[in-house]
């Protein structure tokens, strides 16, 4: 395999601009860095997901999520209008429905937080929101692939299932929202 990354230090960010997979170079301000930056956040986040302990068991799941924001920056640096695999997507979809099962019905918001796990998930959460937001903005000007989209939104559906199971499988109750 040929190496890709050879050098870190390139100096050509300087002026405040970034190259995409493509070859042109964009403001680092630019909507779709920072729906990309916010990307990266989120998969930081998760890689933390992946060093809590009661995760282990989800930790090679939320590696291959891990993978696949790198797909989906991939397909976003270089505009390619090749769909991320839909067996990402309905794996994805599986593994929500997997969680939520026995779940108790929400008839009111939870506030995020209980267990340290599951405080951190709503974070990651959170996080895939805002990436969600971004890429949201970024579409407006320059049109991405749409499963790029539709996963994010699933992602952030996974991560507070799994928030909610982290709670229930540590015996801690959901604090619901209390309206005045």
């Amino acid at each position: 395999m040929a190496k890709r990354i050879t050098k870190v230090t390139t100096k050509r960010g300087d002026d405040g601009t970034t190259g995409m997979g493509d070859g042109t170079r964009v403001t680092k301000s630019n909507l779709l860095i920072k729906a990309i930056g916010d990307l990266d956040e989120l998969n930081s986040w998760i890689g933390l997901l992946c060093s809590l302990e009661g995760l282990k068991e989800n930790k090679e799941y939320l590696q291959n999520i891990q993978n696949r924001l790198f797909d989906i920056g991939g397909i976003l640096t270089t505009k390619s209008k090749i769909p991320l695999n839909k067996i990402h997507l309905h794996k994805l979809e599986t593994e929500t429905e997997k969680l939520n099962t026995g779940l108790p019905d929400l008839e009111n918001f939870i506030l995020p937080g209980g267990s340290k796990r599951s405080s951190v998930i709503h974070i990651a959460r959170t996080v895939c929101r805002r990436a969600e937001r971004s890429l949201i903005d970024a579409n407006a000007s320059e049109k991405m692939e749409k499963s790029c989209l539709i996963y994010i939104n699933r992602l952030s559906d996974f991560l507070f299932v799994l928030a909610r199971r982290m709670n229930l499988d540590s015996g801690i109750e959901e604090v619901l929202w209390i309206q005045e």
